[in-house]
């Protein structure tokens, strides 16, 4: 049996916690002086009282030896720089019995310390060799069948597994919302890729179950359950008491989750098999027949440390730290194996020594296969593209008898109307996205009866019904993670995010979450969605910092995000046709921006005018991605033509709120100086199309970067960038962006962004230079 922590041997004080725990199974084994038992019939309890047969504790504890052995593999290797991950799963190798007691097509959201539940789910389906896929995720190979290399993740697309790298519960909202979206697409009619009465399961420690991101999805299971909708989410604490060092007080889970109403709060012993199954099998069968969230408290322990670096020695006791290891899950299943009958001492040891070298010659062969060495090779998920295929799909118009029954026939067809402002023009795109794809789905605060607070999605509720149009619990960080959800089953996701500052509290749920699903995955997993974000500036009467956020540098900085943002309602409705069509064809995520303050414009230069009123433009009608719009320049003063020399006095990039306000101010500053002026509006601002920038700069003489977002990390930075690196620095240009502070409210608002007056006046300062 183990020492106890009194009598401690000279070589458990040792540093190398992960040999130690190693010694001690053995030791274990060797030393156990218990009676056998007869062993049982395969499908008999493995113990007298045991919910678990014989046959699945045999199983089971396979797969905690495969789990462990890849942990000490890891810690090997390590040193070797054959393995590129330490973080383990020992002590929490009771995971295992959650895989087992659920089906391979219940999607699982897991955190990193789930070896034990991967390795039993691999026995799901035929021909599955744990112990290689994981060495090969370990390995950082290319021939990894999860990530292709880019992360050591736990994830199978054939079992349902979607990768995770959370560490920080940051997956628990998509996991409640792909809960959600079973059920809400059962309702529908969809079609689930998985079976109708699937579950969710969500896995994370205690340490975690603290975190914002995991408390708002607590909070929107309970909320959702109260209303008595249907939300079959397993919420899986792996309770081991400690994060990282820092130890959770005892008692806190059982404290803080027993008694929450709405959440239905099950605990098992996870370091006991025998005991712990029958609980496990209880929560899962409470949660699938229920279709309520479920809280499942797993016990657990912590051996071996954090990772292969937390040296636990330099700060735990050497008491406690044996204490610990005196709770190794693998020494009760061995008692188990043991006191059973089930095995001899010898047979345990050699299983345990058999899985050691299965593991080892896994690495082993996992080290001799390729790794990612090309950066084309890294990126080639990150982002994936079919440009034919999308403009195909955004072109497609055999959805007309839908069409002519949402808008109430043919006379009442948008394009057969007068020319609309931008609010109106996105509203009728929305009712024929929703026509054009039943699985489409709108939510969002104050989206559905009221219609938005800008009456943007006014009347979609009433002509599609409040299942595909619905509003939810104010929480961006939840609407996000539905929309994750409902991406994961297969729908169309249209969330939207009120106001573009609101995006901030959630940001993570798309930068780290949403954007990187199909990079982590290799592309075998997309979460498609388009993102509405109604932001920017100018607003008059109405406003200060949240209602009047400038600022996208946050969505700038989002591998794999696409950022569209309109300044005309024509544009906008060619632009969320191509949108849609890049989350159906590629499966991408990406944000609509809308500018708050053009949705209701309608003059340009002059009240009364109609100059920024456009026609719907006809079915078929699309916007390649990348792609801006150029507006030629009115004749100069002196009466020449347009392009009289073949060049332009002036090129003036901007976007958004920049382009009315940059016609106008071009019409000024031909007055004042007689110029050429071509406004160039971007319209794609993540990623920003440098190549066509480029050419677009090529005529200029002067060139104006208007950009109503901060001076830092702006777009008009990208834009420069642009310029720069194509070889054309040496044109004179100004930049005309707002001020690095937040905004305030009523008039105050307009000194720290641009107005006309300062284009008119930079474009004086690159007269006053030539």
């Amino acid at each position: 049996m183990m020492s106890s922590p009194t009598s401690i041997p000279a070589r458990m004080r040792g540093l190398n916690r992960a040999e130690i725990c190693d010694v001690n199974f053995t030791e274990f084994v060797q030393s156990w002086d218990g009676r056998a038992g007869t062993a049982p019939d395969v499908d008999a309890p493995v113990l007298e009282g045991s919910a678990l047969d014989a046959k699945g504790f045999l199983e089971l504890f396979e797969s905690q030896l495969v789990s462990r052995h890849l942990d000490l593999m890891a810690r090997v290797l390590r040193v070797q720089n054959k393995v590129f991950y330490t973080i383990g799963s020992s002590g929490h190798e009771g995971n295992a019995m959650v895989a087992r007691a659920t089906r391979h097509t219940d999607p699982a959201f897991l955190h990193y310390r789930s070896g034990g539940f991967m390795a039993e789910r691999f026995r799901k389906l035929p021909g599955m060799d744990p112990a290689m896929d994981s060495a090969l995720s370990f390995a950082a190979s290319k021939d990894d069948p999860a990530s292709g290399g880019r992360h050591k993740v736990w994830g199978s697309k054939p079992l349902w597994v979607l990768p995770q790298t959370s560490t920080i519960a940051s997956h628990l909202p998509k996991a409640l919302g792909t809960a959600i979206a079973i059920e809400a697409g059962r309702r529908l009619g969809h079609q689930l890729p998985i079976p109708d009465d699937s579950i969710t399961i969500c896995s994370f420690g205690d340490a975690s179950s603290n975190h914002a991101t995991a408390q708002t999805a607590f909070n929107a299971a309970a909320w959702t359950a109260y209303q008595k909708l249907p939300a079959p989410a397993l919420f899986v604490c792996e309770d081991n008491g400690i994060g990282i060092s820092v130890k959770t007080p005892s008692g806190w889970i059982a404290r803080n989750f027993s008694r929450r109403a709405d959440l239905d709060y099950f605990a098992a012993d996870g370091l006991d098999l025998a005991s712990g199954y029958a609980d496990v099998q209880r929560a899962v069968e409470h949660c699938r027949t229920t279709r309520r969230p479920t809280f499942l408290h797993l016990r657990t322990t912590r051996i071996m440390g954090h990772a292969g670096t937390d040296f636990e020695i330099e700060w735990r006791s050497l008491e406690e730290l044996c204490a610990v290891e005196a709770t190794d899950p693998l020494l009760r299943s061995a008692a188990i194996a043991l006191e059973s009958g089930l095995m001899s001492r010898d047979e345990v040891l050699e299983l345990y020594e058999r899985t050691r070298k299965r593991c080892f010659a896994a690495a082993a062969e996992a080290d001799r296969r390729p790794k990612l060495e090309a950066l084309a090779d890294v990126i080639a998920p990150l982002a994936p593209y079919s440009p034919d295929k999308v403009m195909a799909e955004a072109e497609r118009a055999d959805y007309q008898e839908r069409r002519l029954e949402v808008f109430g026939g043919e006379a009442k067809l948008p394009e057969n109307l007068p020319p609309r402002h931008m609010a109106i023009q996105i509203n009728q795109a929305l009712h024929e996205t929703f026509a054009k794809y039943p699985e489409a789905l709108l939510f969002g605060e104050d989206v559905a009866q009221k219609g938005g607070v800008y009456t943007v999605t006014k009347g979609l509720q009433k002509a599609f019904g409040p299942r595909r149009v619905f509003n939810t619990l104010l929480d961006e960080t939840m609407i996000l993670g539905m929309a994750q959800g409902f991406a994961n089953v297969g729908m169309l996701p249209i969330p939207e995010i009120q106001y573009l500052a609101y995006f901030h509290n959630a940001c993570d749920q798309i930068r780290g979450e949403a954007a990187s699903l199909q990079f982590f995955s290799n592309n075998q997993y997309a979460n498609p969605m388009v993102v509405r974000i109604a932001g920017l500036g100018y607003q008059r009467g109405f406003g200060g910092h949240f209602h009047n956020d400038n600022s996208i540098t946050a969505l700038r900085d989002i591998p794999g995000l696409v950022v569209g943002c309109p300044s005309r309602g024509d544009d906008a409705v060619t632009m969320l046709r191509t949108l849609t069509a890049l989350a159906k064809v590629d499966g991408r995520v990406s944000v609509f921006l809308e500018p708050i303050a053009l949705y209701m414009t309608k003059d340009l230069h002059e009240a009364g005018d109609g100059g920024w009123l456009t026609e719907y433009p006809a079915p078929g009608a699309a916007m390649v991605i990348g792609e801006g719009r150029v507006y030629l320049p009115e004749s100069v003063k002196d009466g020449n033509s347009d392009d009289a020399d073949g060049h332009d006095d002036l090129v003036v990039f901007t976007y958004g709120n920049g382009v009315p306000m940059s016609l106008r101010a071009a019409r000024s500053i031909r007055e004042a100086h007689g110029w050429r002026t071509r406004v160039v509006d971007l319209r794609w601002l993540v990623p920003l199309n440098d190549a066509w920038i480029v050419e677009q700069a090529r005529s200029a003489q002067r060139i104006i970067i208007v950009d109503e977002g901060r001076q830092s990390a702006g777009v008009g930075e990208g834009v420069i960038t642009a310029l720069a690196e194509g070889g054309l620095g040496g044109i004179p240009f100004e930049r005309v962006v707002g001020v690095d502070t937040y905004t305030p409210l009523a008039g105050a608002a307009f000194l720290v962004i641009p107005g006309e007056a300062d284009i008119v006046d930079a474009a004086g300062r690159l007269a006053g230079g030539a």
